[in-house]
């Protein structure tokens, strides 16, 4: 199983600029969200997916329930896989998840970007908000222009995002993944066919919520939302994080 630790040492204890403080200078990360020049909510700072205490990795660390098991916590008939997918998923379950990109140093696309327990730094312009993961030090954009999804779209990692604002909510739709990606550790699929739906609400300034609709006609009868929590990290920074206990490419360099 996946285990992060979440480096303190970042700019070690460096104020980050703009947030509110108590009398004693600690965050207040209850205080109301911040708004941009527009007035629409400003997204931006440095966050981490909450944790469920009652999930736990192999060495007994808080894990976001979501990057465990998605369908955790579902009601009957919430959540089922067409014949498909639950081959492929009894498949990596048979396997113990050994080929889980997380594990074997793949990119991590898809949804699963927003449960994985290491950093993300949002950051918000007109037209465009970017999501830099910490994470094999990925970058995902979201663009905020009014520009349409492409009609035929070349199949990728993160695929393509396009939002608009619904009141206080940004709503992000996504089309174009590739389909090799996994949603949790135990292994669910998506395909090609995948189209998510995120609704990113900042509930107040150290709050961030993502409402997650997986909406994939290949590998589930119909779609299903789920939820993840962000909390503020202030005063620190996000580390570069590559994955590479996988790498197999030098032994074949031939130097001179």
């Amino acid at each position: 199983m996946f285990t992060a630790a979440v480096a303190s040492a970042q700019w070690l204890h460096y104020p980050t600029a703009g947030i509110p403080r108590t009398r004693d200078g600690k965050p207040n990360l209850t205080a109301p969200a911040p708004k941009t020049r527009d007035r629409k909510p400003d997204l931006s700072g440095l966050w981490m997916p909450a944790n469920d205490p009652g999930i736990k990795g192999t060495n007994g660390e808080p894990l976001p329930k979501l990057f465990i098991d998605v369908s955790m916590g579902m009601k009957p008939g919430q959540f089922a896989m067409l014949p498909a997918a639950q081959t492929l998923f009894d498949a990596r379950a048979s396997n113990y998840q050994s080929d889980d990109p997380l594990t074997a140093c793949k990119p991590i696309g898809g949804p699963r970007l927003n449960s994985i327990p290491v950093p993300v730094k949002i950051v918000q312009n007109p037209g465009l908000i970017v999501l830099m993961h910490e994470i094999e030090t990925t970058f995902r954009q979201i663009y905020t222009d009014g520009r349409k999804l492409p009609d035929d779209p070349l199949p990728s990692t993160l695929g393509y995002s396009s939002g608009k604002w619904d009141g206080d909510t940004l709503v992000v739709d996504t089309i174009g993944s590739h389909g090799e990606g996994w949603l949790d550790a135990v292994g669910h699929p998506y395909s090609e066919a995948l189209r998510v739906t995120e609704r990113f609400r900042r509930r107040d300034f150290g709050h961030l919520e993502i409402q997650i609709t997986i909406d994939d006609p290949q590998s589930y009868q119909k779609p299903f939302t789920i939820t993840q929590n962000l909390d503020f990290l202030p005063d620190s920074d996000l580390l570069e994080y590559h994955c590479a206990e996988n790498e197999r490419d030098v032994k074949h360099f031939v130097l001179k």
